[in-house]
């Protein structure tokens, strides 16, 4: 593999310096578009132990084999990299994270690095019952469970497994633990869409958000834009019972998000397809292989584990981070106008 230069990334040397001695590679991750990015999302399998119809294809994908997937040691360095860079919030992703053995010790780790503020995970809730304390004393700041029915039987068709029963049980065992909890659910017409005031109802009596997501293109998961179930559409579902009050957010937040008087929990939108929020991306992702993805939707570039593997000092590493992040788009594609860019599943890529 060959080194990376300063001048690669639009740095100049001063003498004889030398990139891995180099201050100037850390400065702030800022894109060609002027936006700063502080949030890291780090997939730590692309294995799962759910079918999800939207995320994994229906062919099933190729597992990578153990040896390709971050190391411990390599994830908490490539952390600590982008932590040095700016980034103040991370989110452990999958496949299913709580598949990977060790992932509460791993939580600990990452949470100690300096200058991580908020560490997060995504997960499909399963495994919560028996860890929710364990990852509450580990720093866990929040999590985020996906769940798209409240319907056993329904539940069991997106998700082919029959375990509703263990995923509520573990939300329940996260709030108890103290943990924040968001509930992630993908909205699809003639699938879930009659579950939403269902949802919408759990934020009566429990401090949690519920996030209507709508259905988004990824390799194999058959999407169409006829598929969408969108953001007005929900809306007007909900108003039609409940009064939407939208309460202010962070520029960079994902989700659209409304209370309800009298309602412990909120109600957020994440509108990806009708009204994307890319102008204010402060994201970055980590596939389980360790190659950079600027964006959700945009093939993979650069691998940081192969550079860790072969020597490559912190330096060159965020010299690299730095020169991938400038070839992020300005903005997604508008639905109407959709192709693949990216031959990766969701599961693949990481929630």
């Amino acid at each position: 593999m060959g080194r990376t230069t300063l001048a690669d990334n639009g740095l100049e040397l001063n003498g004889m310096e030398t990139l891995c001695q180099s201050e100037s590679v850390w400065s702030p991750l800022v894109d060609r578009f002027g936006r700063t990015h502080t949030y890291l999302r780090v997939s730590l399998t692309d294995r799962c132990n759910f079918r999800c119809t939207y995320c994994m294809p229906k062919r099933g994908i190729e597992w990578m084999p153990s040896k390709s997937l971050l190391g411990d040691d390599e994830v908490v360095r490539l952390a600590s990299v982008f932590a040095r860079l700016g980034v103040t919030k991370i989110r452990l992703t999958g496949g299913e994270p709580a598949i990977r053995k060790g992932f509460v010790e791993l939580v600990g780790r990452i949470k100690a690095i300096p200058g991580v503020e908020k560490l997060l995970m995504t997960t499909n809730g399963t495994a919560l019952r028996a860890n929710a304390e364990r990852l509450h004393r580990a720093g866990l700041d929040g999590l985020n469970i996906s769940i798209d029915s409240l319907q056993p039987e329904r539940f069991k068709t997106i998700t082919h497994r029959d375990v509703l029963s263990e995923v509520l049980a573990g939300i329940e065992a996260a709030l108890e633990a103290g943990i924040p909890v968001k509930l992630n659910v993908v909205v699809m017409p003639g699938v879930n869409d009659d579950e939403l005031l269902d949802f919408v109802e759990l934020t009566r009596s429990k401090p949690i958000t519920v996030r209507f997501i709508e259905f988004m293109p990824f390799s194999g998961n058959e999407w169409k834009a006829d598929k969408v179930f969108g953001y007005r559409e929900m809306r007007s579902v909900i108003e039609a019972k409940y009064a939407l009050l939208q309460r202010d957010g962070e520029p960079s937040e994902v989700a659209k998000e409304f209370r309800i008087e009298g309602f412990k929990g909120t109600v957020g939108f994440i509108t990806s397809m009708t009204e994307d929020f890319c102008s204010d991306c402060n994201r970055v992702r980590l596939t389980a292989d360790g190659r950079l993805k600027t964006c959700l939707f945009l093939a993979p570039k650069n691998s940081l584990r192969d550079m860790a593997r072969t020597g490559s000092c912190d330096e060159e590493i965020a010299a690299a981070i730095h020169s991938g992040l400038q070839t992020k788009w300005a903005g997604h594609p508008p639905m109407g106008a959709w192709k693949q860019y990216d031959n990766l599943s969701m599961v693949q890529i990481g929630g």
